[in-house]
């Protein structure tokens, strides 16, 4: 069968889903330490350069080494052509992910480390062990004149794309966070002037369909900050690629996640792809800062490779790494194309499932419709039997000769059925429904300009090079973090409320297993 011969399966599939159905800082100095390996005065230039630039750094969330081989072999087979993902050029290091409570981080410490250039627990969204709170990378570059920004395809609220621009003890504190993105009860003001993702039901109270635990409206408080808003796809079309933008910019496209993109694919009517994100957060950030001494910060994910691998689904996960190659082709061209110098640095987090796609079967994931959590849910709905289980398998997995017993096993687990079954026939291999400790690919559209992250590195040292490259003094944004007062008496010891209550080790260990049981890593 060829590889997109499918439509009218997908089409019949589509059909059953019808009926189922972001203050100025007045402190910023110029750094000049380089790393000991570059004595050079040629490469301290090189690497914290003069002038305006723009910096672009992208997190393909769990997403490791065997991830992107398995995206290699699955797009060779889809178009027959040896060299297929932009990212395999542009591969410079690894990183040890590792954060300070774990050998196996999450994605709250592991993107603290890109945020702040420190370790924390896991479940710290930019606060530190002692529970203080550590200056970002974004929060730098909006104190010396920079706009910023955060795209994700998770919510917007999740781990990842929260530890540039808020604070909070732990990362289940969603509501919280949506506030500080927004600028409401974050100590330096309003530090996004772009943000484009999902997570509406954190900025929308129950009354209005959203999820939050108050009765408050973040939407509406957003836009009397004079932020605009859209929250669907003809909202996103109307920014016309990013030319009519209007900063600040609130972008929400899906109450939880956006789906994984071997669905979404075909919803592109209602949901927005990465590239697409990618393309109009880029041109929006790029005119607005084409008449300004400095140009823009801007966090892009690929939040869901990481909720492919907590659900072992090899086709989703091949999916949403080529969608992220494609992402970041997309900003290799905006470099190439803009008047304005930049690099991009793109790594992940950490790794997850323990991947093993040796003798992976393209061929196999390539006649796969949809996800197995998406397969998972219409088979809920229908009631789980028997019938409808092998229908979604031949539709959705293309997989036309299951035994009973594996439809069987399709009926008793769900959407982790579905994908045991086609991992199964695929021979792809997991080890852990959770993250791991494996090392992680760093990638630079420079080579040159970034040399000081080749090799292998602690991800800490990520954060520290993009603080250098921006000319950023984060120990200032932290001191300025922990030197205002936001209640009005006079304590001791500052006050650190405003980041939420921190939790005990229990706590946080029970919310990390919850995590590793469920697609939210």
């Amino acid at each position: 069968m060829a590889p997109n011969n499918h439509s009218r399966r997908q089409a019949g599939l589509f059909s059953w889903t019808q009926a189922a159905a972001a203050a100025a800082i007045a402190i910023v100095t110029v750094m000049t330490a380089v790393p000991q390996a570059e004595a050079s005065e040629t490469q301290v230039r090189r690497d914290i350069p003069t002038g305006k630039r723009n910096v672009i750094f992208m997190v393909s969330d769990g997403m490791g080494p065997q991830s992107v081989d398995m995206a290699r072999s699955y797009r060779q087979w889809q178009t027959g052509a040896k060299n297929v993902l932009w990212l395999d050029s542009h591969l410079i290091g690894q990183s040890r992910t590792r954060s300070s409570s774990s050998p196996i981080t999450d994605s709250a410490a592991g993107a603290t480390a890109f945020s702040c250039g420190k370790k924390t627990y896991n479940g710290a969204i930019a606060v530190l062990p002692d529970h203080t709170p550590c200056g970002t990378v974004l929060e730098g570059a909006k104190a010396a004149g920079y706009k910023t920004g955060l795209v994700a395809t998770t919510r917007i609220t999740d781990a990842t794309p929260a530890v540039f621009a808020a604070h909070a003890n732990s990362r289940s504190y969603e509501d919280l966070i949506a506030e500080q993105e927004i600028g409401e009860h974050h100590p330096l003001g309003l530090q996004l002037d772009l943000l484009l993702g999902g997570g509406r039901c954190h900025f929308l109270p129950g009354s209005a369909g959203g999820c939050r635990d108050d009765n408050k409206d973040i939407v509406r408080l957003a836009r009397s900050k004079g932020f605009s808003y859209v929250g669907d796809r003809s909202g996103f079309d109307s920014l016309r690629g990013g030319e009519a933008a209007r900063l600040p910019l609130l972008g929400l496209f899906a109450d939880d996640n956006i789906p994984f993109e071997i669905d979404r694919r075909y919803q592109n009517n209602v949901y927005p792809s990465l590239e697409e994100m990618t393309r109009t957060a880029l041109k929006a950030l790029s005119d607005a800062t084409r008449d300004s001494d400095q140009g823009f910060f801007i966090m892009i994910e690929g939040s869901r490779i990481d909720h492919a691998g907590h659900g072992n689904d090899p086709a989703a996960q091949v999916h949403e790494v080529v969608a992220f190659d494609q992402a970041f082709a997309a900003a290799l061209e905006f470099l190439e194309q803009d008047s304005t110098p930049g690099i991009l640095i793109s790594t992940s987090d950490h790794e997850t499932g323990g991947l093993s796609a040796g003798r992976a079967r393209s061929n196999i994931l390539g006649n796969a419709a949809h996800s197995a959590e998406y397969l998972g849910q219409i088979l809920q709905s229908y009631g789980g039997d028997s019938n409808t289980a092998r229908q979604l398998v031949e539709d959705g997995l293309g997989i036309h000769d299951a035994s009973d017993r594996e439809i069987n096993a399709v009926v008793r687990n769900g959407a982790d059925g579905f994908a045991d079954l086609i991992s199964q026939r695929a021979q792809v291999g997991w080890s852990t429904h959770g993250h791991t400790p494996v090392n992680v690919n760093i990638y630079s559209s420079s080579p040159q300009d970034s040399k000081a992250l080749a090799g292998t590195h602690e991800n800490t040292e990520i954060g520290s090079f993009l603080a250098k490259y921006l000319r950023v003094d984060l120990d200032a944004i932290t001191r300025r973090l922990r030197g205002i007062r936001t209640t009005p008496n006079r304590r001791a010891v500052p006050d650190y409320s405003w980041m939420g209550k921190p939790l005990s080790a229990k706590e946080l260990e029970q919310l990390d297993a919850q995590r590793n049981n469920s697609t939210r890593g």
